[in-house]
């Protein structure tokens, strides 16, 4: 179909279901409907039933719907037809006409709840609750919970995917919990108390429970201390070994098992990113080495003479606290205000309840030891939409950056019936409107940057990459569109469906409209705020387009 056409039907759509609250709406209240316009400018395709004119018009970025007397409340003049005076808008009172205009926002906000219907309902592939990393030193490491473990129930309430497992550990911190496992075959029941971490839905931060535990598998990936008899054989920091004598070995568990019956010299296959210069661009490519070395004493990484390389800093953000630091990609930390670091997770675990509070960092650069005081620090960051959005952070990254640091994850396949499907599409429509609203108050109050602000632009490139991603992504595209155009036009704001209601109401409390001259005013103000708001839209579109 290509972009143009997911666009025009990404808003074909959006503006039938808002244009038909206000239409229903409308006739059962008795207004005359003279025209149903999906679309603005010339039109295209039209056709009468009845009393109303339903067309299909040039331009789609909105649509109407044309009522009798529609002119009269706005505050013009309108001239009847005989038999129509008491089916016009302005004949209507206040009540019906906030029902009219609330409508067309109604439908926005109620459509998405069926479009998420429809998306949970039926077969749906998910991420099996299936334990594939435990890190150390956290709740589930302690409680003896194990890689390869089955979650079944958190507390006596059944989860079938680990986004289940997430969702409810979610409002789960700080207190005992009961976490069913099925272990080889056995069903055992562990009690942890989950930690409590900050995070963030994109507008503000909220606690959250953690207990330590990934879905993924983590890739065998080796940390290498300067001097160590794995640099000496020419192995590298974040080397990914892929067998070992041959053997091939997909995670750190197999890695263990194979090493722990390999004796004398061993022959590696390890994939590591090499540096390449094709003319002025320089980028890194997956090649794949083999290096020999002698069986190290110990077990696991150490039988390779290295260490995982969980405490290795993969990147660093520019302008990050880190970076002012000094610390550099392939450093390890070592201690977090005099506490030895177990795992990365530790260390995100600690920052996220300091805010911008200052704390000691000792890490090793080669074979060096430094510690410093450091403290997080705003930095503003961009998506792949080019979107910005703000976040404290020391600006370290882990292994789980890189691309070949885990083992994807199994999945199942779930079976949603209408009943929950429903029920869960009750419960994302009303997170999603609280995010869009806390989205638009940090618009106003300058916490959201309003570089942030998108307009048609792209919107059509999202249409056209959604759709390419599936339906789903498509119908989840929908919906957000759909709930935002909802909240924003409930906004008083002149010529906004927001501003009728406003008028309707004063209406009804001070028995008298609002005065012409005022309405005339205010109309010439919300004109002018949606013409500002519409450059700063298309800007904003043209500097992501560009790359700007």
């Amino acid at each position: 179909m290509g972009n143009l056409g997911y666009f025009v039907l990404l808003l074909g759509v959006l503006v039938f279901v808002h244009e038909l609250g206000h239409f229903l709406v409308a006739k059962w209240c008795g207004v005359k409907v003279v025209r149903f316009s999906i679309g603005f400018g010339p039109k295209l395709l039209s056709f009468t039933h009845g009393e109303t004119e339903y067309q299909i018009a040039l331009l789609p970025l909105g649509g109407y719907v044309k009522m009798v007397g529609e002119a009269a409340v706005q505050g013009g003049e309108e001239e009847l037809a005989p038999g129509d005076e008491k089916r016009s808008l302005a004949a209507q009172p206040p009540w019906k006409r906030v029902a009219i205009f609330v409508a067309g926002a109604a439908m926005n906000l109620l459509f998405p709840v069926l479009v998420y219907f429809f998306v949970f309902v039926g077969a749906s592939q998910a991420i099996a609750p299936r334990v594939g990393y435990v890190s150390p030193g956290l709740p589930a490491a302690s409680a003896g919970v194990r890689p390869g473990d089955t979650v079944l129930a958190i507390d006596g309430e059944p989860v079938r995917s680990f986004q289940e497992v997430q969702s409810k550990l979610q409002s789960r911190y700080e207190r005992p919990i009961q976490l069913k496992l099925e272990r080889e075959g056995r069903v055992e029941t562990v009690t942890l108390t989950p930690a409590k971490t900050e995070g963030s839905d994109g507008v503000q931060s909220t606690p959250r429970g953690m207990i330590g535990i990934m879905p993924v598998r983590l890739a065998p990936m080796l940390g290498v201390p300067e001097g160590s008899a794995a640099a000496a054989a020419g192995l590298r920091t974040f080397d990914r070994v892929l067998s070992v004598n041959g053997q091939r070995v997909a995670d750190e568990v197999e890695l263990s098992r194979v090493l722990e019956r390999a004796q004398g010299e061993l022959t590696l296959s390890v994939q590591r990113m090499a540096r390449v210069e094709v003319g002025p661009v320089t980028g890194r490519v997956p090649s794949v080495e083999t290096v020999k070395l002698a069986r190290q004493p110990g077990q696991g990484y150490a039988a390779l003479g290295a260490e995982s390389a969980e405490l290795y800093v993969a990147a660093v953000a520019p302008g990050s606290s880190a970076a002012k630091a000094g610390l550099k990609v392939g450093d390890r930390l070592v201690s977090f205000n005099g506490k030895p670091l177990e795992t990365f997770l530790q260390l995100q675990t600690a920052l996220s309840g300091l805010k911008e509070q200052p704390f000691s960092l000792a890490w090793r650069t080669g074979a060096d030891e430094r510690t410093a005081q450091l403290q997080q620090a705003y930095l503003t960051e961009k998506d792949e939409l080019g979107n910005e959005s703000r976040a404290l952070v020391l600006g370290v990254s882990s292994r789980l950056a890189l691309p070949s640091a885990t083992v994807e994850p199994e999945r199942v396949t779930l079976h949603t019936g209408p009943a929950e499907a429903l029920g869960q599409a009750l419960q994302v429509v009303p997170r999603i409107t609280g995010q869009l609203i806390g989205v638009l108050g940090g618009l106003i109050t300058g916490s959201v940057p309003l570089s942030n602000v998108s307009g048609p632009l792209m919107m059509y490139e999202l249409a056209g990459k959604t759709a390419a991603q599936g339906m789903d992504s498509f119908l989840h595209l929908m919906a957000v569109i759909s709930i935002n155009l909802g909240v924003m036009n409930l906004l008083p704001i002149p010529i906004l469906d927001g501003f009728h209601i406003l008028a309707a109401v004063w209406e009804g409390v001070r028995r008298r409209p609002i005065p012409a001259r005022a309405r005339e005013v205010a109309n010439m103000v919300g004109l002018a705020m949606l013409i500002m708001l519409m450059v700063l839209a298309f800007a904003n579109d043209g500097k992501r387009m560009l790359g700007l």
